[in-house]
Formats: C-alpha cells, sequence, structure tokens
C-alpha cells in the first residue's frame, strides 16, 4: 500500500517549526516527491525519509516555496551514489527556472529528465517507473502563475487464488502471467483468463495533491472519491477571504467545502501562511464543515 508523508506544511517562508510543502508518496520501494521547497532534503531526513527512493518529482509552479529546494536535493542525491535517471515533471512555462536551478548543481552523477505538462487542459500518464498501474492525472489550477494540481490512482490486482490455479493444473510458472492480468494456453489446449484464478477486483487507492490555487469547481471532479485529498489552507481566518481571492489561493474553509462536494475520505490541510501560527486554532470550526479534516503536521504520515 502506498506511504505517504508530508514533510513540510508552510507556505511562502519556512519557519524554525516548519518547513515548506512538500509530499513524498512511496509504493513498493519507489516514490513520488511533489515539490520541493527550500531545505527540502532536511525536511526530509527530519521525517525519517530515505530521498535514495526518489524515482520522480513532480513540479506544481515555480514559485519559490515550491522549487528553490531543487538543487540541495539533487546534490545530496548525488551524495548517495545515485546513478540511476531522475524523472522531474513540471509546467510548460516553469522550464527556465528549472533549468537554472539545476544549473547550479554542475555535474551530477545521474541524469535528469525533464517532462513538460500542459497548462491549458487536463491530461494524465502512467507513472510505470513506479509501477504500471499508476495513472497520475494533471488538472491547470488558477494561481498567479501557471500551477497544476495532481492526482494519483492506484489500481490494485485482484488477489490471486493459488487452490484455483492448482485445481486447473496451471504450472507455477504461468501464475505470475495470470496475475498480470494475461491469457495462457495450457499444453492440453486449454485457455486460462485470468479472473479463473482471481478473487473480485480491489477497490484503486486515490491521493489528489492541490496547492496555490483559488476554489476552482473544476477541483471538485478532479479530486473526486480520493482516499486521501491533500489541499492547501493558507488561512482559517474568514476576512481573509478577499486577500486569498486576489492572490490565488484558498482558505482552509475552502478546502474542507471542496473536499465535502468530492467525497473524498480524508483531507489533510497544508500550505500554511507563515503568518497562521496555530491553525489548530481553527479545528472546531473545520470538523462542522468536513468532519474528516486534518490541520496536519510536518511529518504528517499515514499508509492508505
Amino acid at each position: 500500500m502506498p506511504d505517504i508523508c508530508l514533510a513540510g506544511t508552510g507556505g511562502m517562508l519556512p519557519l524554525k517549526n516548519r518547513f515548506l510543502t512538500g509530499c513524498f508518496i512511496e509504493y513498493s520501494g519507489k516514490a513520488i516527491l511533489i515539490d520541493c521547497g527550500e531545505g527540502m532534503q532536511v525536511a526530509l531526513a527530519a521525517a525519517d525519509i530515505k530521498i535514495s527512493r526518489i524515482e520522480m518529482i513532480l513540479i506544481t509552479h515555480n514559485h519559490a516555496d515550491h522549487v528553490t529546494g531543487l538543487p540541495g536535493l539533487l546534490l545530496s542525491m548525488g551524495n548517495c551514489s545515485r546513478e540511476e535517471p531522475l524523472d522531474i515533471y513540471l509546467p510548460e512555462s516553469a522550464e527556465r527556472v528549472i533549468r537554472n536551478l539545476i544549473s547550479v548543481c554542475g555535474r551530477l552523477p545521474f541524469d535528469l529528465r525533464l517532462h513538460f505538462l500542459s497548462e491549458k487542459s487536463p491530461s494524465s500518464f502512467i507513472a510505470d517507473k513506479i509501477d504500471q498501474m499508476l495513472t497520475i492525472s494533471v488538472l491547470p489550477l488558477r494561481h498567479s502563475v501557471k500551477c497544476l494540481g495532481y492526482s494519483l490512482l492506484l489500481e490494485k490486482k485482484p488477489v490471486f487464488q493459488p487452490e484455483k490455479a492448482q485445481e486447473l493444473g496451471i504450472p507455477v510458472k504461468m501464475w505470475r502471467v495470470l496475475h498480470s492480468g494475461e491469457t495462457v494456453t495450457l499444453d492440453d489446449g486449454r485457455i486460462i483468463q485470468p479472473e479463473d484464478v482471481t478473487g473480485e477486483k480491489r477497490q484503486p487507492v486515490k491521493v489528489t495533491y492541490v496547492t496555490d490555487t483559488l476554489p476552482i469547481k473544476e477541483i471538485i471532479p478532479f479530486a473526486e472519491g480520493s482516499d486521501l485529498f491533500i489541499c492547501e489552507g493558507m488561512y482559517g481566518d474568514a476576512d481573509k477571504k478577499q486577500s486569498m481571492n486576489e492572490k490565488g489561493h484558498m482558505l482552509m474553509q475552502d478546502a474542507c467545502r471542496l473536499a465535502a462536494e468530492a467525497n473524498v475520505k480524508e483531507l489533510w490541510l497544508t500550505h500554511y501562511s507563515p503568518a497562521e501560527k496555530h491553525p489548530e486554532n481553527f479545528e472546531k470550526e473545520l470538523k462542522k464543515l468536513f468532519p474528516n479534516v486534518l490541520i496536519s503536521k510536518d511529518g504528517e504520515k499515514r499508509t492508505l
């Protein structure tokens, strides 16, 4: 099952007790990092995360609090003897900023592969470097610069039932093929379908990550049914609403309303303003809007 960790929950500026926002998602020993604010390698270490497992980095947008940790993280990965290529996905308009940041690293012992994502319309791709059954959907958001939200959907194979395979006389060497969803033909001519030796299809796991945006209606179907919805909530004070609208951000209450309309199972708030020193003070009010909301803290972890 996927392991989720919010290494940092801050926006704009790091605080002595709050790192900048970054989300680490690991599955089967391989991980995705969403955003990379200043000092991210330190935040990950503080959360007891192994950076060697990062195979992909997803960038939401090119503001400093989301990308300036890239040089330090990449150099740290190089110092940990990484040699395998690293894939970075980013909005098309962020190319110049990201290339300039990477340039200060000098020569890294591994290749960086940049993938540019459309900022005009939703898209998706298979994250086969992590798992063939993991699809990442991308949603253009509405911020002061081009910004993207990410939703990860991990399909789960049905449980393989060896007793059925044995009853049908299927050689063990064919079990893996059937469990992967392929049909096999036995020496006696019988054709065996995957469903002949597996149980019912299992529900997929869905994680949606949205930050630095107005609470646009497109987020609702994008996050629909998520097991975990991670969303920004810069302030809990309703008097900040006009200011947030002008700056392309949302309140904690906005995130709760989106979570309720999208029928998500759990909401984690993140990307708090440095001026919002005690977001937990709004917990009682927020739970009235969406009961299963967590005012997350640095290092928050969950296995889905």
